[in-house]
């Protein structure tokens, strides 16, 4: 792809780009005129690029060819999208180390102390996850990055976006771990019971990717974010009992969830540790005043209704997002009858002496 300049805008680079949390920035950014964008990537995803956005086709893994494709460039801000462990950043630091005005580092609310010791999550609260790997990595991934901020002066800035959908997917609390949440609203569509882990009565935040990216914008060339660690969430605090139920009501069927305990579920699914007790388990609410004092007029728009009804709209019309997973769909349905049974059997063993 031919590489444009225009020496009036600013200048981004987001290794990345075309991913959940990413496609939503890099569209808006490329309708904003200020700033001129170009993509490091592979170019898997050229037809999801924009118009007006440059693409620098390589691997952000290959540091020396990394090196070479930009030894001529600067930037005002470098994002990079795709940073899971510590080398990664490490390598970044080395790369854009004199070429940026800005790094940001896109980290994870999940690397907040879990279980929280109270539900309303600051920037402040001490990051600890014993349960997932994922967000162990990012700590220490922000660890790198402050030191290279205190040590060495370099310009970052750290997002931390907490649950972040697009219109090609709809999150549940317990999905298919080969084909996301299609199986679970096919299931609906079926008449089938969807488990939820817990009681369903956990707060949570769900973000759409167009409102994050105002955020993230707003954070962007704005030196006030320097040396900051932010999180960007939607205000809207729902459980994800209301979040399936909104589903099932813009499906036009009946909301059937079947209630299983946390516990009970990852002791029989142990992969699911990481995702439940690791995070969708605890209630949280995010304070985004932090946010909103550095990007003056943020707001998040879109509601979980609408976003609802705007993915259902979109995944109806592209059938490669329907995949199906039956090994997950007969794990559901083993699962709800081994419980069923077993609460059978305590109605007609247990004596009743609560009256």
């Amino acid at each position: 792809m031919t590489i444009l300049h225009n020496p009036n805008k600013k200048k981004a680079l987001f290794i990345g780009g075309t991913g959940t949390i990413s496609i939503g920035i890099t569209r808006m950014l490329a309708k904003d005129d200020r700033w001129e964008l170009t993509l490091l990537n592979r170019g898997n995803h050229i037809d999801e690029i924009p118009d007006h956005v440059n693409l620098l086709k390589g691997d952000c893994n290959d540091e020396k060819a990394v090196a070479e494709l930009i030894k001529d460039k600067t930037f005002d801000c470098v994002a990079d999208f795709t940073c899971f462990v510590p080398e990664q950043v490490e390598r970044d630091i080395r790369l854009f180390r004199g070429k940026t005005r800005q790094y940001i580092l896109i980290s994870t609310c999940a690397a907040y102390c879990t279980p929280p010791p109270h539900p309303w999550i600051t920037e402040g609260m001490i990051q600890y996850n014993p349960y997932s790997p994922y967000a162990q990595n990012k700590i220490e991934c922000e660890k790198v990055l402050i030191n290279a901020f205190r040590e060495i002066g370099f310009p970052m800035t750290i997002v931390r976006p907490s649950h972040t959908y697009s219109e090609r997917l709809l999150p549940f609390c317990l999905e298919s771990p080969h084909a996301g949440s299609w199986p679970v609203i096919k299931r609906m569509i079926e008449g089938k019971p969807i488990i939820v882990p817990g009681d369903g009565s956990s707060l949570w935040h769900i973000t759409y990717n167009e409102d994050l990216a105002k955020g993230f914008i707003g954070l962007m060339g704005n030196d006030h974010a320097i040396g900051e660690a932010v999180h960007i969430t939607n205000d809207e605090v729902i459980t994800w009992d209301q979040m399936a139920k909104t589903v099932a009501d813009e499906l036009g069927v009946p909301y059937k969830p079947y209630y299983i305990a946390t516990d009970a579920i990852v002791s029989v699914a142990p992969g699911l540790e990481a995702a439940l007790n690791g995070d969708k388990r605890h209630s949280v609410i995010y304070d985004n005043t932090k946010l909103k004092t550095l990007v003056p007029g943020y707001c998040a728009t879109t509601s979980w209704k609408e976003g609802v009804s705007l993915a259902l709209s979109y995944i109806r019309m592209h059938p490669e997002y329907m995949q199906e997973d039956p090994e997950f769909d007969d794990w559901c349905d083993q699962l709800i009858k081994i419980y069923e049974e077993a609460d059978q059997k305590a109605r007609n063993s247990l004596p009743s002496i609560f009256g």
